[in-house]
C-alpha cells in the first residue's frame, strides 16, 4: 500500500511539475497585432468653388477637395486619391428644356496635356441617373455630388493646372401654348 501511495504522489507531483513547466515554457500568448492607424490626407483645391458656363447651362462647382487615405507613420497609401465636390447646374435658357446626359472629368497639366489615371482606376464621370434629375426646364437647377478618382501624378507640386468638366446635354424647344375650348353646364 505504501508503494501505491508513493506512486500516486509521484504522479501528482509529476503532473504538477509538467503543468507549471507548460505554463512557463509553453506557448505564450502572442502580442495582439496593433492595427495601423489610417488617416485622411486632404489636399485643398484652389479655388475651392467656381462658377461655370457651357452653352445654356450655368452653374457652380463648390466644396472641391482631394482626399486620400494614408497609413500613419509609414505613409503608405491605403486608398488612392479622390476628388469630391458639389455640382449645381442650372438651365439659363428662356425657351429650351435640356436633358443632362452625363459628364466627363479631365485633369490637365501646366502644358495643357491630360494627366492620366493609373491603370486600375476608373475614368471619372458624372452621371444623372435618377429620373427627373436629368431634365431641366428653363430656370431649373440640378445638384449632383461628385466623388471620382484623382490621378496620383496630379498631387505633385505645380503639376495640375486645371480640371475640366465636359458636359453632354440635349436641348429641345420649350414652348407654352394655351388651349381654349367652349363649354356649357347642363340646364343653363
Amino acid at each position: 500500500m505504501k508503494a501505491f501511495m508513493w506512486k500516486r504522489k509521484w504522479w501528482i507531483g509529476a503532473a504538477l511539475v509538467a503543468a507549471v513547466a507548460w505554463m512557463v515554457l509553453g506557448r505564450s500568448p502572442q502580442p495582439a497585432a496593433t492595427a495601423a492607424v489610417i488617416e485622411d490626407k486632404t489636399y485643398t483645391v484652389t479655388p475651392a468653388a467656381m462658377k461655370v458656363k457651357a452653352g445654356i447651362v450655368t452653374g457652380e462647382v463648390t466644396e472641391m477637395k482631394v482626399t486620400e487615405r494614408v497609413e500613419q507613420g509609414s505613409g503608405r497609401v491605403v486608398s488612392p486619391a479622390k476628388l469630391t465636390a458639389k455640382v449645381v447646374l442650372k438651365n439659363s435658357s428662356a425657351n429650351q428644356t435640356l436633358r443632362l446626359v452625363g459628364g466627363k472629368i479631365l485633369y490637365r497639366d501646366a502644358q495643357g496635356q491630360p494627366i492620366k489615371l493609373e491603370e486600375t482606376r476608373t475614368e471619372p464621370t458624372l452621371k444623372f441617373s435618377t429620373y427627373g434629375s436629368d431634365r431641366l426646364d428653363p430656370g431649373q437647377e440640378a445638384t449632383q455630388s461628385l466623388d471620382v478618382d484623382f490621378p496620383a501624378e496630379a498631387l505633385k507640386a505645380k503639376k495640375l493646372k486645371e480640371i475640366r468638366l465636359e458636359l453632354t446635354y440635349i436641348p429641345s424647344a420649350y414652348t407654352e401654348q394655351t388651349l381654349n375650348f367652349v363649354v356649357s353646364i347642363g340646364g343653363q
